[in-house]
């Protein structure tokens, strides 16, 4: 008796083992490898001598993990920094890239010129999406203050100094 006792249980563990739901695993942007992105950030402002500059971070969800400002940068630009990396996480593209497909390129018309009207969407560079090496979103960056080819520059520049953490 107790040996099917035994049985009966085991064979029930197996059943409700099987029936059991995996959950997948998705990586996630940290706030320390933010860190290390702003501060890579920073170090290339201050190389290169650009005007100080503000830094948003956020994830995949667009919601900011990290926001960064430095001394005597321009207060207007607290707002457009987030919400180019709001642009580079909703869409997820360049917000370079954004702008020529509301503005367009080379003479020809933009080609959604009503993008630029939706909440958090910003058509100019300076925003980018924070990916893995294999292509999954993590989130954007968002950099505001200096010209917006340097605001660019700076936002690679945080994602080439943590590339190896972006797994």
């Amino acid at each position: 008796m107790k040996v099917m006792n035994l049985l009966v249980t085991f064979a029930l563990m197996l059943i409700s083992a099987s029936s059991a739901f995996a959950l997948d695993t998705q990586p996630v942007l940290s706030l320390t490898v933010a860190k290390k992105m702003a501060d890579a950030c920073e170090a290339n402002q201050a190389e290169l001598g650009y005007r100080k500059i503000n830094i948003a971070i956020v994830d995949k969800g667009a919601h900011l993990i990290l926001f960064r400002r430095q001394n005597d940068s321009f207060l207007g630009s607290i707002d457009i920094a987030i919400q180019k990396a709001k642009s580079s996480a909703s869409i997820p593209f360049p917000t370079r890239l954004i702008a020529d497909i509301v503005y367009g390129k080379e003479g020809k018309p933009g080609r959604v010129p009503g993008l630029v009207h939706s909440k958090d969407i910003v058509a100019f560079a300076g925003g980018l999406p924070i990916k893995t090496k294999n292509g999954i979103l993590l989130g954007g960056i968002g950099v505001s203050g200096a010209s917006a080819d340097e605001d660019e520059l700076c936002a690679q520049a945080a994602i080439d100094a943590v590339m190896e953490d972006l797994q």
